[in-house]
């Protein structure tokens, strides 16, 4: 019997292989920032004119291709628009990186993707100065996380800590209060109407916040959910929590 002296080729995993970010709108703002390593622009001569009518393109190298091709690099379920951006994982800050924390959002081992880069989307949305993400049990940065982010990946800076509960203690000598959600909290979360720094902590689904991560809280709080669903996707959560949180302040 013969066999086949030239195997099917791989298909590309996005947990090993490399970053790939896709989709217009994320692809722009990864164009767009500065300190991202950009390597190269896959787009059909369609989705590259919309590009280039939004802004440069840069000193990326760039291969035109087909919707074809890139659904089978990038799987079929993948919303590309005709573009995709191979590039280097996005710089990760530490916490003396940013000077002025006004508004944080802290992740206790969230490693769902699409959960993180919501968050990341919601968090931008709500002038967050940066979202804290513990080193171990969260998710490499993908074109998922990228997608559901919609740019904010490259507008947000990301935070890695491998120590989660001294980063709270850091937060908190830097003046930050530490809210703490948890659909079981006695306390309802009310609006904030003081200027006092925030850092919001979620937890990761079903599991919550560990107990180190409740103990170094100065608060716990639940949304008031009167409904007979008491708990929401985590992303869910997050966005009602930012704004909850947020709605009653002055800056």
């Amino acid at each position: 019997m013969s066999r086949n002296k030239f195997p099917p080729k791989p298909k590309y995993d996005p947990d090993t292989g490399p970053v790939y970010l896709y989709g217009l709108h994320t692809v722009r703002a990864a164009l767009d920032n500065p300190g991202r390593v950009k390597k190269t622009l896959l787009a059909t001569p369609n989705a590259l004119g919309r590009l280039k009518e939004s802004g440069e393109i840069g000193k990326v190298k760039v291969v035109e291709t087909n919707p074809k091709e890139l659904d089978r690099l990038l799987g079929g379920e993948a919303v590309h628009q005709g573009a995709a951006l191979e590039v280097d994982p996005v710089s990760r800050f530490g916490l003396d990186d940013i000077s002025n924390l006004k508004l944080v959002v802290v992740l206790d081992q969230l490693t769902d993707p699409h959960n993180v880069g919501a968050i990341l989307r919601t968090a931008c949305a709500f002038g967050a100065d940066a979202v804290i993400t513990t080193a171990r049990h969260s998710p490499r940065e993908t074109g998922v996380m990228a997608k559901a982010a919609s740019g904010a990946l490259d507008l947000v800076p990301m935070i890695e800590v491998r120590n989660l509960g001294d980063t709270l203690e850091k937060l908190k000598q830097r003046g930050l209060l530490v809210l703490g959600f948890d659909s079981e909290s006695e306390v309802q979360l009310k609006p904030r109407t003081d200027d006092r720094p925030l850092a919001v902590v979620m937890g990761a689904e079903g599991k919550g916040l560990r107990q180190r991560t409740r103990e170094l809280c100065d608060e716990m709080v639940r949304l008031d959910m009167p409904g007979p669903i008491k708990s929401l996707n985590v992303s869910n959560a997050a966005a009602i929590a930012l704004f909850a949180a947020t709605a009653g302040r002055k800056s």
